[in-house]
């Protein structure tokens, strides 16, 4: 009897884990088709941005401006790293950090100096253990990150690289391809490197203002946008990572139940067996 009972208490126990694994499931995949129309809105803007900047630049004017000096040699570099702030997400967190941390491993083989900036609270714990130096972090960006949102992360960075404090800064995010495919990618968004290809080159333009106003401007945006690219990127990575792992987790909780409830019956017919039994015995006994 202390076996059926031991057995009905996982069996109440594992429905109850199904039960909110299949509510996280819901949440995150109603959460998903936000977060990817927010990326497929902002892909065709980076894009065009991109395509601007890529004709408009040439060998003279990136002399002049700042975020598009290329040093001779890497001596301080900055790392951005974006995780989420929960875990229940499978691999997701762990992929990001594991290539942040061969990032690092690599730019420090080379000499270079490494800061490190962490948004999301699984990145900073995991740091924090390993007792690395975290320049800056922060844990407010949430799962609808917005252009402000990237400019604060970045635009200390862009001053920095200005001032030749910093010689590069390279951005680890989650590439979003699908809700089953989010692989971790790096990014260098400074220097600023133009997008190339032979229809840029190609194209001219009247330009008013002039080129050095216009990229002026557009460079520090082209640079924010590429953050805000990666920032919503990786919102919708996090929801369809939670999406995949809460299913599989459904469905390993299901499988579970279906060995549960046939250990639970073949434990109560060996109990009533065992009661026929005694009670056949005991009449026997009686005669």
């Amino acid at each position: 009897m202390a076996k059926a009972r031991e057995i009905r208490r996982r069996i109440r126990s594992v429905e109850n884990t199904r039960q909110i694994t299949r509510t996280m499931e819901m949440v995150a995949t109603s959460k998903l088709k936000r977060a990817t129309d927010r990326v497929y809105a902002a892909r065709p803007y980076a894009d065009r941005l991109g395509e601007v900047i890529a004709r408009l630049v040439d060998p003279e004017l990136s002399e002049r401006f700042a975020l598009l000096r290329r040093p001779e040699r890497i001596r301080r570099a900055a790392v951005i790293l974006l995780t989420a702030n929960r875990g229940l997400a499978g691999a997701f967190n762990g992929n990001l950090i594991r290539e942040a941390s061969g990032l690092i491993r690599r730019l420090r083989d080379d000499g270079v100096e490494v800061e490190l900036h962490v948004v999301g609270r699984k990145g900073i714990n995991y740091f924090r253990y390993q007792g690395e130096p975290i320049a800056r972090e922060t844990t407010e960006i949430g799962d609808r990150p917005t252009a402000d949102d990237a400019a604060g992360l970045v635009d200390p960075l862009i001053e920095a690289f200005e001032r030749r404090e910093v010689d590069a800064v390279y951005v680890v995010y989650a590439q979003f391809r699908s809700a089953l495919s989010t692989p971790p990618a790096v990014l260098r968004i400074l220097p600023v490197e133009p997008p190339s290809g032979d229809e840029a080159a190609a194209t001219s333009y009247i330009l008013s203002p002039s080129a050095d106003e216009i990229l002026t401007r557009l460079l520090p945006l082209y640079v924010r946008n590429s953050v805000y690219r990666a920032l919503v990127e990786t919102a919708a990575a996090e929801q369809g990572a939670r999406r995949t792992a809460m299913k599989n987790a459904t469905d390993n909780a299901g499988e579970m139940l279906d060995v549960l409830r046939r250990s639970y019956n073949r434990a109560r017919q060996a109990q009533i067996t065992q009661e026929i039994a005694e009670i056949v015995g005991g009449a026997a006994a009686l005669e």
